[in-house]
């Protein structure tokens, strides 16, 4: 998926992925990190996610980044914000009232860009990367945290043969792939989402599962065998 892809969706205002509402296994899950507040929160493809608003109001700073420079001057003006920019490395930054938001490439990110976050919150990073970028994406990450940091990740699965994402479909098994190697994974909910979610069945969906987990980066090396 090439990042023009991306940049003319919200050029296009084609964002059928945005949620103009919170996130319900944000507020469900994120007490399970037990992340200590006035640290900073990471949210990667963040566009104009109103989950980063509700991880402010409970006085977390927020690190977002975003391909679409549409998106990143949509937060900030939606929420009444007048951000300073300056450019870092290969980045525009934004910054405004605890929230740091880098316009550009996620890959071009690096640890010194996240000095602070000791969490991350994917909603809608991961299951928007064809196969061959998730494991480059995850193995990223890994580079980018601080040992011990948690991470809520919220996924979809479906029979992938009948959709083309995005969302790409992720289940179980490559979550573990993915991770397994650098971060303790925990699996914490299943759930049958096809009648919630009119549009996949319009797409041909017969079954469609949104799956939660938490992270956390390992202190140790991985167990051969676990999750």
């Amino acid at each position: 998926m090439e990042a023009e892809f991306w940049i003319e969706r919200w050029q296009r205002n084609e964002i059928g992925f945005h949620q103009d509402k919170v996130n319900p296994y944000l507020e469900q899950f994120w007490n399970n990190l037990a992340v200590d507040q006035h640290t900073s929160v990471f949210v990667p493809l963040c566009g104009k996610s109103q989950d980063m608003v509700w991880l402010h109001e409970r006085g977390y700073s927020v690190v977002g980044v975003e391909l679409s420079l549409i998106a990143v001057e949509n937060f900030f003006a939606e929420h009444h914000l007048v951000p300073t920019r300056h450019e870092i490395d290969d980045l525009m930054l934004f910054e405004s009232q605890g929230y740091t938001i880098y316009c550009g490439d996620y890959f071009a990110l690096k640890p010194q860009h996240l000095p602070h976050v000791r969490a991350v919150y994917d909603r809608a990073s991961l299951v928007a990367l064809p196969p061959p970028l998730r494991t480059r994406y995850a193995q990223h990450m890994a580079q980018l945290l601080a040992h011990g940091t948690h991470t809520l990740l919220v996924a979809v699965d479906y029979p992938a043969q009948q959709m083309q994402g995005p969302p790409f479909a992720v289940n179980d098994t490559e979550v573990g792939a993915l991770y397994s190697e650098m971060f303790e994974v925990q699996s914490l909910l299943v759930r049958n989402a096809l009648d919630d979610n009119p549009r996949f069945k319009e797409r041909g969906l017969t079954r469609l599962e949104e799956r939660v987990y938490t992270l956390q980066r390992n202190t140790r090396p991985a167990v051969k065998g676990e999750f």
